[in-house]
């Protein structure tokens, strides 16, 4: 089953379960979603509205007692992303919170309301484990949104892998603030807690001192909340208490990494996945922590790292290839897009990541980037653009930093760096940057800047800087 802890609980404890300012039990949870069941019974595809509330906790657990596949709809999304959404998921209608005023969405759907005072002791029949459970709609940076379809088996291996990785117990209180339309907030930051049994405090702002004053044991986070925990002293000491902090969604600079380290007293675990993969690479709870790296496959996970011919690269921690993954969270397609789905998969299974990523000979894995924008090909060389921003990140002038390859006349490539800091001049850094690295993998040229264009989630948006 799915959402095991939940179905099985007798806890009335008022808190299990805290989103922002409201609170219910695990008992409460349970009855409120059955009562959203009972009402979506022959839907077989729902959209949420879905921002980080208690109504859209209980109408997604809801959908997932009924045998609904959950189309969550973020909240910003514009009219354009939302109506796509829509239309492609061929979602039956819309849950919305009771004190929604609308009659119907704009596309149509008929709405259904979530009353948090109206409660269900109707027992639904556990649905079928290869069924759909999640549509997930990706960022859409190379066309429209695709929607990825994600089974019940696959998002519990993801979770029960990723609990003996992080010895994520009932006695866990999970701490964070993240989006409840993606991987992180959503499966490993509800469903997470719905099947491992450990209470979650959703603090709605992910504001430093909002995670300093939940006194949780464990705590999810994205790059930018980190750096900015970081920056916040008071708030950081404060979570040296915690047992495991958790960093994933984008690289965490290594400057970060040893900044929280000293604060908190915690080497942050950082984790390595994809809409499409879910969680699949991640260091433990007991083992070693590397600033830069992600850690070994989790369990039933494999992983190979190749070249553009599709040839297997040396794990000799240096080579850098293509990561492909293989196992048991994989998704189990692109919504009516079969061409996406042959072009994402090898002819022996194996789904090809788009990521750029090194192996270690001990399979500890470094992810370099997304193929499109952080391999850079320049005078015959391969550059990982992640290698050259960790070397940027390195002085003390420099806040932000991106790189990627633009045209070039003779090295076909260069390496051109986006950098946000103090004080700081294009010659200097260049140079800074030769003096730790090969001199070819130094930048020809730095464009200062106000500040690097980011998504939701805080991964820096790389097309939105070449286009500019």
């Amino acid at each position: 089953m799915l959402l095991s802890w939940l179905l099985a609980s007798t806890d009335e404890r008022p808190d299990a379960i805290r989103i922002d300012d409201r609170a219910v039990s695990w008992v409460e949870l349970r009855r409120l979603a059955a009562a959203v069941a009972d009402d979506l019974r022959g839907v077989d595809r729902v959209a949420v509205d879905a921002t980080a509330s208690l109504p859209t906790v209980v109408g997604v657990v809801g959908a997932l007692l009924a045998g609904s596949a959950v189309v969550p709809v973020p909240p910003d999304a514009g009219p354009m992303e939302r109506e796509h959404i829509l239309r492609d998921s061929a979602a039956g209608a819309m849950l919305v919170s009771a004190d929604d005023e609308r009659r119907d969405t704009p596309e149509g759907l008929p709405l259904i309301r979530i009353d948090l005072a109206r409660l269900s002791d109707t027992s639904h029949p556990e649905p079928d484990p290869a069924g759909i459970a999640l549509i997930l709609y990706t960022s859409g940076t190379t066309g429209a949104p695709k929607g990825v379809t994600l089974s019940r088996r696959a998002i519990a291996a993801c979770l029960d892998g990723l609990a003996a990785a992080w010895e994520w117990t009932p006695e866990d209180l999970l701490v964070h603030g993240l989006p409840l339309f993606h991987v992180h907030g959503l499966v490993l930051g509800v469903l997470g807690p719905l099947r491992v049994g450990g209470r979650l405090h959703h603090v709605g702002q992910p504001r430093p001192e909002r995670y300093a004053a939940a006194n949780g044991s464990l705590y999810f986070g994205v790059p930018t909340i980190w750096s900015r925990v970081a920056a916040d002293t008071t708030s950081a000491r404060a979570l040296r208490a915690a047992r495991l902090l958790v960093s994933g969604s984008a690289a965490l600079p290594t400057t970060v990494f040893a900044d929280l380290a000293g604060l908190t007293g915690h080497q942050i675990v950082e984790r390595y996945g994809m809409t499409e993969t879910l969680i699949t690479v991640s260091a433990s709870a007991a083992g070693p922590r590397r600033p830069g790296a992600v850690g070994l496959p989790l369990p039933g996970v494999r992983t190979r790292v190749v070249d553009e011919r599709g040839r297997s690269v040396p794990t000799d921690g240096v080579a850098i290839g293509e990561l492909e993954v293989c196992g048991p969270t994989l998704f189990d397609g692109y919504l009516k897009r079969p061409d996406a789905d042959a072009a994402a998969r090898t002819a022996d299974g194996w789904f090809r990541t788009g990521d750029v990523a090194t192996i270690g000979p001990d399979g500890w894995h470094r992810i370099v980037g997304r193929a499109a924008t952080d391999l850079i090909k320049s005078g015959g060389y391969r550059i990982g653009a992640g290698e050259v921003e960790d070397a940027l990140l390195a002085h003390p002038g420099v806040r932000e930093a991106a790189v990627v390859g633009t045209p070039h006349p003779d090295l076909g490539q260069q390496v051109t760096a986006y950098v946000v800091g103090d004080g700081i001049h294009e010659a200097e850094l260049i140079d800074f940057v030769a003096r730790q690295l090969s001199t070819h993998k130094r930048p020809r040229q730095v464009r200062l800047v106000e500040a690097l264009p980011r998504n939701a989630l805080g991964k820096v948006q790389k097309s939105r800087l070449t286009a500019e």
